[in-house]
């Protein structure tokens, strides 16, 4: 939980009084969280922001035991609180409307302009409700990790250290695969190999058989919801050369469509 205290006396009083607003006032879409009832505005994030959350969102959605995962979630975990964190991990219904309760874990980006106060607010909104951590990415100054779990001190981790979710996500990662593009990619596409029973890529290579890594294309393909027409399959599984192998691999990481992997429709 967060020491209001610690904020400024103006942070302590300025949603004291509830507000006339609830979750079932705004429509989804809306650009508005609610806090105890008081509209707040959420802007458009810049091009660091939009850059990271989709990396970061790539690479926890992934792994190996998470079911559940999306972008901009609004959740009501009462009447005149909405909250949307950047990335939900866990509990992310596929139905229309507000979710009930909060997810598991939350990540957040903060970068210039950031509303520390109603950060600080949103953090213990998340926290009160049942949020098992909050992962807060510091996109200003030194690149971090602000980490905040239930009934226990904020730690603050930097690139090279280790972010863990026992019980939320089988595997832990480094503070930088929530920002950096490489690092992101190379641990997605290790999540989704092991998701089809690989625990990396150099497994799929120690195979010795080109088959094997044709096979690891169409199953990442397949984790990622996209179709493989049965002439582009058989390509796939004809295909000798490792080196296309593996570019195919690492695309299929990342990709949206069987374009973006072999350069044709499907």
């Amino acid at each position: 939980m967060i020491d209001r205290s610690s904020r400024g006396s103006q942070s302590n009083v300025r949603y004291e009084a509830p507000g006339f607003l609830r979750a079932d006032d705004l429509r989804p879409g809306s650009r508005y969280e609610l806090n105890n009832g008081h509209p707040v505005y959420c802007a458009p994030t810049g091009g660091d922001g939009a850059r990271s959350n989709l990396l970061g969102a790539e690479v926890l959605a992934t792994d190996p035991i998470v079911n559940e995962a999306g972008i901009d979630a609004g959740y009501s975990p009462r009447p005149k609180v909405l909250r949307a964190p950047d990335v939900a991990i866990g509990n992310v219904p596929d139905q229309r409307g507000w979710i009930q309760g909060v997810p598991p874990l939350a990540v957040e980006y903060a970068g210039s302009g950031q509303d520390e106060a109603e950060l600080q607010d949103k953090i213990n909104d998340f926290l009160s409700a049942g949020t098992q951590a909050i992962w807060v990415v510091r996109l200003v100054g030194p690149r971090r990790v602000e980490v905040y779990e239930p009934n226990k001190a904020m730690r603050i981790l930097g690139p090279g250290e280790m972010l863990s979710a026992p019980g939320i996500l089988q595997n832990s990662y480094p503070v930088e695969a929530l920002f950096d593009r490489g690092t992101s990619m190379e641990l997605t596409l290790k999540n989704l190999l092991q998701r089809r029973g690989y625990q990396s890529l150099e497994d799929v290579r120690e195979e010795g058989r080109e088959e094997g890594r044709a096979s690891a294309v169409l199953a990442i393909l397949e984790a990622r919801g996209i179709h493989v027409p049965e002439a582009e399959r058989s390509l796939i599984l004809a295909s000798r050369d490792a080196a296309q192998l593996d570019a195919w691999l690492r695309r299929a990481a990342s990709a949206n469509s069987l374009t973006d992997v072999l350069g044709v429709s499907g």
